[in-house]
């Protein structure tokens, strides 16, 4: 490299933050990654572009719709923005335009300003993440204990596996259902089911098994309990405290508070929810009431980068930890890396994506794996983080259903715009 080129790679070349300008917003679409994740790009007039990812499952029209409340709007103005476009999120899978959106707007200011994502939100607590493994279901709990003790020869120090009443179904006696049941999309207090005796007795067991196998020195939290009322759920908790869990989480829908705060007053466990809600104010019934122990929100539902910031700060107030829910690519990863560093009271980050050799590899110049003895270290390069997304493995990795790369969106352009919530 020769002294110009040296001068020039410690230099700004775009031009000012206070000229830039959307110009365009674009969208891929992959799978396996390690679910469907839909990729958002936002191109500006200065030649730069940010990422942002809608959170697997949702669908591109949510971030598309967005596109013509953008386009012109200099992208640093973040809260701005966001006030804008907020209205079209809500909980589950409708906030992932939102939230992929502002994840995109803070990769920009990042890069126009010069600095990492984090120092837009107020700066860094831990220069490194601790990442959770999530992992696969078995039915047999040997299997499942041998797997979870992989992830801990790999370096991972947190664990966290599905134990619910999914293993019950054929077993005689270890379940009461009404017809229906077991195919019901009803919310858990509507559903009927009950655990037996019997059933908790198995479930005890099979979390014994697991947890005689990783060891009692590490964490280790259980998800996917089912769809099963708050009496079953205390019935189940108080077998399993022996077993000094993590936590439990998603007992029941997060809407209900009251049975949340029966839950956690009635339990050693810690209990968690939170990857459906959207907005911090959604979080507040939860946090002010004391009706859980742990906030899990997830970045691509919350709002994006600096509303989850604000549920973490809402949850100190309250003496409540957050963790972070993500299944998603390394652009959502690395958005949940930035608020994971500039939050105080951040416990550990999600991890789905360990047994994809190449997953790492859908981002540039960031280390591969992205994950290293179960720790994200946090980058201080502009925006999130990385040089920039890897196309040929991108595109091995399209939605066969919508193979289409980041093509032009012109007819989202002009779409009406009469957005005001008041007269």
């Amino acid at each position: 490299m020769t002294d110009p080129e040296r001068l020039l790679d410690k230099v700004n070349t775009y031009s000012r933050p206070s000229d830039l300008r959307i110009t365009d917003l674009r969208i891929a679409t992959l799978v396996g990654v390690p679910f469907r994740s839909t990729i958002v790009r936002i191109d500006t007039n200065q030649g730069i572009s940010g990422y942002g990812e809608v959170r697997d499952g949702a669908s591109k029209t949510y971030a598309l719709l967005l596109k013509a409340r953008l386009l012109g709007e200099n992208p640093c103005n973040i809260d701005k923005l966001f006030r804008r476009i907020k209205q079209f999120g809500h909980h589950g899978r409708q906030a992932g335009g939102v939230c992929g959106v502002e994840m995109a707007l803070m990769d920009l200011a990042g890069k126009a300003y010069g600095v990492p994502a984090y120092a837009l939100a107020g700066g860094k607590y831990r220069d490194r993440i601790l990442c959770y493994a999530d992992t696969p279901r078995s039915t047999d709990a040997t299997e499942l204990g041998e797997r979870l003790l992989a992830r801990r020869k790999r370096g991972y120090q947190f664990l966290k596996c599905d134990v619910g009443i999914d293993l019950l179904w054929d077993v005689p006696g270890a379940l009461i259902a009404p017809p229906g049941a077991r195919e019901s999309q009803a919310m858990h207090p509507f559903t009927g089911i009950q655990i037996t005796d019997k059933g908790i007795e198995l479930l005890a067991a099979y979390v014994g098994t697991i947890r005689t196998i990783v060891g009692y020195d590490i964490p280790l939290a259980i998800d996917h309990i089912g769809h099963i009322g708050v009496s079953s759920c205390l019935r189940l908790g108080q077998a399993l405290e022996p077993f000094t869990l993590a936590w439990l989480e998603d007992l029941v829908p997060w809407q209900f508070t009251d049975q949340w705060r029966e839950l956690t007053t009635s339990l050693t466990t810690p209990t968690c929810t939170g990857e459906d809600i959207y907005l911090a104010k959604n979080f507040a019934p939860l946090l002010e009431n004391h009706a859980i122990r742990i906030a899990h929100p997830d970045p691509a539902t919350a709002g994006g980068i600096l509303e989850t910031k604000r549920i973490g700060d809402l949850a100190e107030e309250h003496g409540i930890a957050m963790a972070l829910h993500m299944a998603g690519t390394p652009i959502a990863t690395m958005a949940s890396v930035h608020v994971a560093a500039a939050t105080h009271n951040f416990l550990a980050l999600e991890h789905h994506a360990i047994d994809i050799d190449w997953w790492s590899d859908l981002v540039t110049g960031l280390p591969s794996p992205l994950v290293q003895d179960g720790h994200i270290t946090v980058p201080d390069r502009p925006g999130l983080g990385f040089d920039d997304i890897n196309e040929e493995l991108m595109r091995e990795h399209l939605d066969p259903r919508d193979p289409s790369y980041f093509a032009e969106t012109s007819i989202w352009d002009g779409e009406i715009l009469r957005d005001r919530l008041w007269s």
